[in-house]
C-alpha cells in the first residue's frame, strides 16, 4: 500500500483509473470490534455513486464502499512469472482458438463467433479479440441474433488475470443480466519436462481420433460434427493407451508453432492413480518436440482438485482464468 512520509496510508487512486489493475486496503465492515482491514487486488471496472467494483484475477467482482477506502494504488498490469513461457494474453486466446475450431464462424469486427451444432462451450461461443466494431449493446444484439438463428444460446467467453484480459467486459455483461456458467484456468508450462517421463506402458499415437479412442472419450454420442471438431488444428495427434474393452487413457495434442496444447486426456476410472495420464502426455510431448514445439498449454476447470495437482508436477502454472457468459433469458422460458 501507499504510505505518506509521515507514516499514513494514502489512496491514490481515482474514477479516472478505471480499466487499471490496482491495490487497495478497505476497512471491513462485516462487524466486530476494533478495526479490521481487507486487501483486494485486481481490475477497476467501475465507479459510481461511491462503490468500486474490482474483478480479481479469477473473475469475482468485488464491491467496496468508497467511504471504507483506506488505501490504494495502481500496480503493474500483471506480476512478473517465475516460471513457464512468456506468453500473452491475445497470444494464448489465439493459439488455443486455432486448436479447437468451430465448424462455422463469422467475424463481428474483432469478436469471432463460432458456432459447432452445440458441442462444447469454446466451439459455440464469442471469442472477443478487440473491439466489436459496434456500441456494446448493439453488438450483444447482433450476437444473440446469430445465435438464434442457429437455435443455441449465446455465450461470450472472457478472461480475467492477465494484461489484455477482458475484466471490464466481464462486469458491462453482468450488469446486463448475463449469467457466468463455467470458469477454468489455462495453464502453460516448458515442453520437454512433460516428456521426461519414461511410458510404462504402450503409447499408439495417431492423426485421426478412431473408434477405440472415441470408446473412451467421456462426452457421449460423439457426432460428425464432433469429430470435425476434435480433428481440427494445425497439427493434430491422438493418443491412446490399450486396455481391455475401451482404452486405458487417452489424451489429445495440437502442435501450433512453438506451442502443444493438450486436451481430452481421459484414464479409466479403474486405472486411476497409476501414472496413465502422465504416460499418455509424455507420449505426446515428444512428438510435438520433434516437431518443433518447446512450450505447452492447457486448460482445467478450477473445480479438478486431481488434475490441477497432476499438472502442477509437471511444471504448469496458471497464466489466467477464462469464463463463458450466457446470454439473460428475456422470454422467461427454458433454454438449451
Amino acid at each position: 500500500m501507499e504510505i505518506s512520509a509521515a507514516g499514513r496510508l494514502i489512496v491514490r487512486i481515482s474514477a479516472a483509473d478505471v480499466g487499471k489493475r490496482v491495490s487497495v486496503r478497505c476497512l471491513d465492515e462485516t462487524g466486530g470490534t476494533g478495526e479490521k482491514f481487507t486487501d483486494t487486488v485486481g481490475v477497476l471496472t467501475s465507479w459510481d455513486d461511491g462503490v468500486l467494483m474490482i474483478t480479481r484475477r479469477d473473475g469475482q467482482s468485488v464491491r467496496i464502499p468508497e467511504s471504507a477506502l483506506v488505501a490504494g494504488k495502481v500496480v503493474p498490469a500483471e506480476p512478473a512469472r517465475r516460471r513457464g513461457p512468456a506468453a500473452s494474453y491475445e497470444e494464448l486466446a489465439r493459439i488455443t482458438a486455432r486448436g479447437w475450431r468451430p465448424v462455422e464462424s463469422e467475424w463481428l469486427g474483432e469478436w469471432e463467433l463460432r458456432a459447432a451444432s452445440g458441442f462444447t462451450r469454446r466451439a459455440n461461443s464469442v471469442l472477443p479479440l478487440g473491439d466489436p466494431g459496434l456500441p456494446l449493446d448493439e453488438a450483444l444484439t447482433a450476437v444473440r441474433r446469430w445465435y438464434g438463428d442457429r437455435g443455441l444460446p449465446a455465450y461470450i467467453q472472457t478472461a480475467t488475470g492477465a494484461a489484455g484480459t477482458q475484466e471490464v467486459l466481464c462486469a458491462e455483461l453482468e450488469e446486463r443480466g448475463w449469467t457466468r456458467e463455467v470458469t477454468a484456468e489455462l495453464w502453460t508450462g516448458a515442453l520437454a519436462p512433460v516428456a521426461d517421463r519414461s511410458p510404462d506402458e504402450e503409447v499408439l499415437l495417431s492423426r485421426e481420433a478412431d473408434d477405440a479412442w472415441l470408446a473412451r472419450y467421456q462426452r457421449k454420442g460423439v457426432s460428425e460434427v464432433a469429430l470435425r471438431v476434435l480433428n481440427s488444428g494445425p497439427s493434430v495427434w491422438f493418443a491412446t493407451v490399450p486396455g481391455e474393452g475401451a482404452p486405458a487413457a487417452i489424451g489429445r495434442c495440437v502442435v501450433d508453432g512453438r506451442w502443444a496444447g493438450f486436451a481430452a486426456v481421459e484414464v479409466d476410472p479403474a486405472l486411476r492413480r497409476r501414472g496413465l495420464a502422465s504416460t499418455v502426455m509424455a507420449a505426446l510431448a515428444q512428438r510435438a518436440l520433434d516437431e518443433g514445439a518447446s512450450a505447452a498449454w492447457l486448460q482445467v476447470e478450477t473445480d479438478n482438485a486431481g488434475a490441477r495437482a497432476l499438472y502442477e508436477r509437471m511444471g504448469f502454472a496458471a497464466h489466467h482464468a477464462y469464463h463463458h457468459y450466457r446470454e439473460p433469458d428475456v422470454s422467461g422460458g427454458a433454454r438449451w
